[in-house]
C-alpha cells in the first residue's frame, strides 16, 4: 500500500511538472500586436539652442512582439488585437539574433539622423550651417564598414587630411586607388577612434566600396532616447518633435498627435509595417490625430479609427501643413 501511495504521488508530481512545462515552455511563435505609444518630446535632448515646450504630445507608435508559451498562446488566440506569427518572421533563421537586434538599433539611429536633418533644414539652419566632419548616415550590410562603423559616427580625417564636410570626405576617397587602404579618424561619442578599410565588392551593384553614406555634421548635438525600440518607423515623429522644440510655434495646439513613417533626409515619408497595430496603439493613447504614410493608406481601408482623424502624408512638409491647417486643428 505504501509503495502504491508513493507511486501515485510520483505520477502526480510528474504530471504536474509536465503541465507546468507545457504552459511555460517557449514556443517557436510570437504574438504581434499594438505596442505602447510614447511621447517623443521628453526623449529629445539638445544644448545651445532655446527649447520651446509645447502644450500637447507627439507620440511615436510601436508594434509589440512577445514569444509565446502554451498559456500566452491561448490568450493571444482569444485576443482579436493580436496575431500569431512564426518566430522566423521576427528573427530570420539564417541571421544571428544579435545581428537582427543590432540592425534594428542601427535603423533607429539612422532614422534619428534623418529626422535631425529634416527638422534643421525646415528651420533653414542646415546644411548651410553645419558642424565639423562628415556624419555617417548609413552603413551598407556586408561591406567592409559593416559592424565597425555606425550611423552617428563622424569622420574627422582621411589618411591624415582633416575632413570638414561630407563632400570633402568624398573627394578624398576618390583620390585613393581602390586597392589602397583608407585610414579614418573618427569622433565616436566624443572619443577619437581610428579604423582602416580597403574597398571590397559589395552593395546592390557589387562595386568596390567601404560601404557608407555621409552627410554634413549637424550644428547642434541632439540626443534621442529610444530605449528598446528599434527600426526606422519613428523617423517622422522624431523630426516633428525636434522641429516643435526648436520653434516657438506650438504645432500640437494641446492635442495628442500620434504617427509613424520612415523618413529620408530630404523629407520623404516611406511606408512601414504594422500600420493597423499602430493605429490601435494611437487610439489607446488617446490620440485625436494619426499621421500615416500615404503608401500605407490602402491597408487601413475598413479599419475603424473611431473619432481619431487619420491624415495621409508623403513628406515632412505635408505633415507640418496638415497639423497647422484649420481642418487638423478642428
Amino acid at each position: 500500500m505504501q509503495t502504491r501511495r508513493w507511486l501515485r504521488i510520483g505520477l502526480g508530481v510528474g504530471l504536474l511538472v509536465l503541465v507546468i512545462a507545457a504552459i511555460a515552455w517557449p514556443l517557436p511563435y510570437y504574438s504581434e500586436g499594438p505596442g505602447p505609444a510614447r511621447d517623443v518630446l521628453p526623449r529629445i535632448i539638445y544644448e545651445g539652442e532655446p527649447r520651446y515646450e509645447p502644450t500637447g504630445q507627439l507620440d511615436l507608435t510601436t508594434v509589440r512582439y512577445e514569444q509565446l508559451t502554451g498559456l500566452t498562446a491561448l490568450r493571444a488566440w482569444l485576443d482579436d488585437s493580436l496575431a500569431i506569427v512564426k518566430a522566423s518572421v521576427v528573427y530570420p533563421p539564417d541571421v544571428p539574433v544579435t545581428v537582427t537586434q543590432q540592425r534594428g538599433v542601427s535603423q533607429m539611429d539612422q532614422s534619428q539622423i534623418a529626422a535631425t536633418a529634416v527638422a534643421l533644414h525646415a528651420l533653414h539652419r542646415y546644411p548651410k550651417q553645419h558642424g565639423d566632419g562628415a556624419l555617417i548616415e548609413d552603413v551598407v550590410p556586408t561591406c567592409p564598414a559593416d559592424g565597425k562603423l555606425y550611423p552617428g559616427d563622424i569622420i574627422t580625417s582621411v589618411d591624415g587630411k582633416a575632413v570638414h564636410t561630407a563632400d570633402q570626405a568624398s573627394k578624398l576617397f576618390d583620390k585613393i586607388p581602390n586597392d589602397q587602404p583608407l585610414h579614418f579618424e573618427l569622433d565616436v561619442d566624443g572619443n577619437s577612434v581610428q579604423e582602416t578599410f580597403t574597398r571590397a565588392p559589395c552593395g546592390p551593384k557589387d562595386e568596390k566600396l567601404v560601404g557608407i553614406s555621409m552627410i554634413d555634421a549637424f550644428p547642434i548635438d541632439v540626443t534621442y532616447t529610444s530605449d528598446e525600440i528599434g527600426g526606422p518607423s519613428a523617423g517622422l515623429m522624431w523630426a516633428l518633435g525636434l522641429y516643435e522644440l526648436l520653434t516657438p510655434k506650438d504645432i500640437t495646439a494641446g492635442r495628442t498627435i500620434a504617427g509613424t513613417g520612415e523618413i529620408a533626409p530630404e523629407g520623404t515619408v516611406y511606408p512601414i509595417g504594422g500600420i493597423q497595430d499602430k493605429v490601435i496603439a494611437a487610439q489607446r493613447a488617446g490620440a485625436t490625430i494619426f499621421l500615416a504614410p500615404q503608401d500605407n493608406m490602402a491597408e487601413l481601408q475598413g479599419v475603424d479609427t473611431g473619432d481619431m482623424q487619420v491624415i495621409p502624408v508623403k513628406t515632412f512638409d505635408d505633415a507640418l501643413q496638415a497639423l497647422q491647417s484649420s481642418d487638423a486643428t478642428g
